[in-house]
């Protein structure tokens, strides 16, 4: 390749100094010769041979730049960093898509557990409810027991204590009315019941 380059360029150089020749030739040949003809030719020999030594440098340039083969490389950069970049875009719609399916059914999923939850709640409440009339009417229950209890002791108390007042007016009385010997009357009727009994 480089052997290629080097000789179209060389070609090149030789077609141009040849044609350059070719007309000082033809302009030497119709008697337009000058004093001057061979300070021209050596000016523009050297001006040929610099133009030649340019194009080689140029080449050579080009070659060891490698500027084919730079840009190859950087197209197939290109072309990988963008074969990565639509993999990589497709990649991300492919986990929104998947994230956007979980968030959804996650949604899903917390709608079912919050009604749940709240049905739950409810019941619960219900059966507090419930709880608490059960408590509150075994609580009335046992206050009208207990207050029935009470209504009932003090009804035995007021009898023993109206018998035992009883006791103590009758006792008063008798002992008002009844003299000494009427006393030891009854006591001895008392012994004597006592003694026959047993």
């Amino acid at each position: 390749m480089k052997k290629r380059t080097l000789v179209y360029t060389l070609s090149v150089s030789a077609l141009v100094l040849g044609l350059a020749a070719v007309g000082f030739a033809q302009e030497a040949a119709e008697g337009g010769h000058h004093a001057n003809t061979g300070a021209q030719m050596k000016d523009f020999m050297w001006r040929c041979i610099d133009f030649a030594a340019l194009v080689a440098i140029a080449v050579w340039a080009l070659k060891k730049a490698d500027v084919k083969g730079t840009l190859a490389a950087r197209r197939e950069g290109i072309e990988k960093t963008l074969k990565e970049a639509v993999e990589a875009k497709e990649a991300a719609e492919k986990k929104f898509a998947e994230y956007s399916q979980r968030l959804d059914s996650a949604n899903k999923e917390i709608e079912v557990i919050s009604a749940n939850m709240k049905r739950e709640g409810e019941l619960e409440k219900e059966r507090i409810i419930a709880e608490a009339k059960e408590a509150a009417a075994r609580i009335k229950a046992q206050a009208e027991a207990a207050a029935e209890q009470e209504v009932l002791k003090a009804k035995d108390e007021l009898r023993a204590e109206a018998a035992r007042l009883a006791v103590e007016l009758a006792e008063q009385k008798i002992k008002q009315n009844i003299a000494k010997g009427d006393q030891d009357k009854l006591v001895g009727d008392y012994i004597s019941k006592v003694v026959t009994l047993h």
